[in-house]
């Protein structure tokens, strides 16, 4: 059997979809349809269900699946060990990844990530919905959440540092908070659910306050809108609100209680999988971009410092 039909099958029990796995791999859905009949004539078996609008494994073609799945991972094994060259990305890889994150700190950077990996397509889509790796056959996901779920094999991109931010004219009018309690005589910007914040107090110890928005928006980029425009107090990402704390645009607005965050960027792939090449490149390309200290935190540091 070749192995390109067997990881033609496995892309179609992926997506559900023959013209979708005909796209993914640079065929036509004539061609795609072609092959996978053969491969079932060769096997004595039919393997998919097929509808107009989607394709479903049969009985032997689950049976089958785990072991298409077994040989196809050998053989991308077989080929990286071969060294770099033999082994270049190609193909389609399908990443998930926050809306505003993508936007501001990925798709930036995709023209120097295409140059070094000409035969990799990329199938980028962005939503702040927590989409599921294996159901979506996504190759890898960029997260900002803790680590819980052992299915997954994770890698620290960088750390998801949060502060408390508004606009100088929002201080000059209501004045700037003294201490968390504060908090409740102020006009706060919620993301999303994001409405319990926790602090570190003076002595260290841990401070909670359950916030009530003035304003909720499920988008970061659109809270930190708000906030220059001097509706209110926000929580902020500094990945989302750097550039603006450099302007001025944004101060920090409780500077001598420091937010506390158990969130990280993740990069996750399913533990199901070995990690092929074109996942490995493109892993190794976010964690070189950003640094073990981000670019977008440079000179925060001296700002929240000259606020105390």
């Amino acid at each position: 059997m070749d192995v390109n039909d067997l990881n033609l099958f496995v892309r179609i029990a992926q997506l559900r979809s023959i013209s979708s796995a005909a796209r993914d791999l640079g065929l036509t859905p004539a061609g795609a349809s072609a092959r996978l009949a053969a491969l079932e004539r060769k096997l004595g078996a039919r393997l998919l269900h097929r509808t107009t609008r989607q394709a479903t494994l049969t009985e032997d073609g689950l049976a089958f699946l785990p072991h298409a799945e077994h040989v196809v991972l050998a053989a991308e094994a077989a080929r990286a060990a071969l060294g770099r060259e033999q082994a270049a990305p190609r193909g389609t890889l399908r990443v998930a990844a926050p809306a505003s994150f993508a936007r501001m700190h990925i798709v930036p950077g995709l023209p120097d990530f295409c140059r070094h990996y000409p035969e990799l397509a990329l199938d980028l889509r962005i939503s702040d919905s927590v989409v599921d790796l294996v159901e979506g056959a996504f190759d890898v996901a960029v997260r900002y959440s803790e680590l819980g779920d052992s299915s997954f094999v994770a890698r620290r991109l960088a750390p998801d540092k949060r502060v408390l931010v508004a606009s100088p004219d929002y201080i000059e009018r209501r004045g700037r908070p003294n201490t968390p309690n504060d908090l409740a005589e102020h006009s706060c910007l919620v993301v999303g659910t994001l409405d319990l914040w926790t602090f570190r107090g003076k002595g260290g110890e841990l401070i909670e306050r359950r916030i009530t928005p003035g304003l909720r928006i499920n988008d970061g980029g659109a809270v930190r809108d708000a906030a220059c425009a001097g509706l209110g107090i926000a929580l902020m990402a500094t990945w989302c609100a750097a550039d603006e704390l450099r302007s001025g645009a944004l101060v920090p607005a409780l500077p001598e209680y420091p937010l506390v965050s158990t969130q990280t960027l993740w990069a996750l792939y399913p533990s199901s999988r070995e990690l092929a090449p074109k996942v490995r490149v493109f892993i190794d390309w976010l964690v070189e971009r950003f640094g073990r200290h981000p670019y977008w935190d440079r000179g925060l540091e001296r700002i929240f410092e000259t606020s105390q």
